[in-house]
């Protein structure tokens, strides 16, 4: 892409975002949307986040109890850096960038749907603004409910943790519980939470984009699909990148 054409595509989201973050015309429509939107987006996303980050819990404390076996290293050391290492990238970042492959891309592929089938212009002909009321509720509901995800992925992630240390005994989990308590800050969570809602925004929106703007047939839906799956997870590494060094520099 040219720099004009990038250029011309942040115009374009821009303007976009500005008919979507408008009040709705009718409440009761947008908090029907809105709950639909939270089921579809939010609810059914819960066995994928629950499922990752159980292994991947389990894999950090392994891999930790592998490498971080060293005299002078606390046994503890196991539980407090694989609480850190969920808490302030996996279930926050790590976890965004493999929600966006599945919400970013349910919506491109939903919104650009209606467009090459012409529902959105038939909104725009009865006058409705089709912007406010296809992408506001997609990207209320997501930005509401990523913060549970989120939740569910720091439990769940430190639950797969437990569990290895039961199974193998190594750090023992008296250990490993020591470990996740020492030297912990709530802060982290809050931050963990608050970087997962600016990213629930970049894929919301950004996907948004991507579906409401689509010309052509169904190949154009699905490149469309696949194109805002590639820069949300861009913009999520360097939001990550910005807002670590705002919030923690």
């Amino acid at each position: 892409m040219s720099l004009s054409g990038l250029l011309e595509s942040i115009g374009e989201y821009a303007l976009l975002m500005k008919q979507v973050l408008t009040p709705p015309d009718r409440a009761r429509e947008f908090f029907k949307e809105f709950l639909k939107e939270l089921y579809k987006l939010g609810v059914t996303s819960i066995w994928l986040v629950v499922l990752i980050s159980f292994f991947i819990g389990a894999v950090i404390v392994v891999q930790l109890a592998l490498n971080l076996n060293y005299p002078f290293l606390p046994s503890y050391t196991v539980g407090v850096v694989s609480r850190e290492i969920i808490l302030l990238e996996f279930s926050s970042t790590i976890m965004c960038l493999i929600l966006s492959g599945k919400v970013g891309s349910n919506i491109a592929s939903e919104i650009g749907t209606m467009r090459i089938t012409e529902q959105i212009d038939a909104l725009e002909v009865m006058g409705v603004n089709s912007a406010n009321y296809l992408i506001l509720p997609k990207i209320m509901a997501f930005i509401v409910f990523i913060p549970v995800l989120v939740v569910f992925s720091i439990f769940v992630g430190l639950m797969g943790g437990y569990l290895m240390c039961a199974l193998t005994g190594n750090p023992p989990v008296a250990t490993y519980i020591y470990g996740l308590r020492a030297f912990f800050r709530e802060f982290f969570i809050w931050y963990s939470i608050a970087k997962s809602m600016i990213f629930g925004f970049i894929i919301s929106s950004v996907s948004a984009y991507f579906g409401y703007t689509v010309q052509g047939g169904a190949l154009d839906v699905g490149k469309a699909s696949t194109d805002s799956v590639v820069i949300n997870s861009v913009l999520i590494l360097m939001a990550d990148l910005v807002f670590t060094q705002l919030v923690m520099g």
